[in-house]
Order: structure tokens, then sequence, then C-alpha cells
């Protein structure tokens, strides 16, 4: 996925999502509070979530070359992979 962009792109996307990342990992950490990884965690975590959701998407032969897909597929990745994240970690505070 990422092979065709050029280097000013591909850190252009990156800011992006780190800036949607920032955006939302406050949120969240407002939302969760102690269930949540912190504004930085779960900034972190939104990143990661998102990048490896476009790339499963692009593996699996799903074309993303519309960006609002793209930035669906991303989205959902990062909120899933946060909300699964946030669910063991209440699941392990329980025990």
């Amino acid at each position: 996925m990422f092979s065709h962009l050029d280097t000013s792109w591909l850190l252009f996307a990156f800011a992006i999502i780190a800036a949607f990342g920032f955006f939302f990992g406050t949120a969240l950490d407002a939302i969760l509070r102690e269930g949540g990884f912190g504004p930085t965690g779960n900034t972190l975590l939104f990143i990661i979530g998102f990048v490896v959701a476009v790339v499963v998407a692009n593996k699996h032969g799903i074309s993303l070359s519309d960006l609002k897909l793209a930035v669906a597929w991303g989205l959902g990745g990062a909120f899933a992979f946060i909300s699964v994240l946030a669910l063991i970690k209440a699941g392990l505070a329980r025990l």
C-alpha cells in the first residue's frame, strides 16, 4: 500500500493519522478514564490500529484507492483495536 507513495506524501499521511490519533486518543481518555491507556497510549494504539487495518485490508485484496474507504477501514480498525485492548484490560482488572 505505502510502496507507491513518495517520502513527502508518506510523511503527510502519517502526520494526518497522528493528528486524528491525538484527537481521538484524548477524547477516549476523557471517556474511558482509568479504563483507557492515557492520552498518549490511546494515540499510539489508535495509530497502530489504523495502519494495521489498512495494511490488512490491502493484503486481502480490498482496493483502497478511494480515500473515504481507506479512512473508514482505518478508523474501524483503530477503534476495534482499542476496544479489544480495553476489554482485555478490564477483564484482567477483575481477576
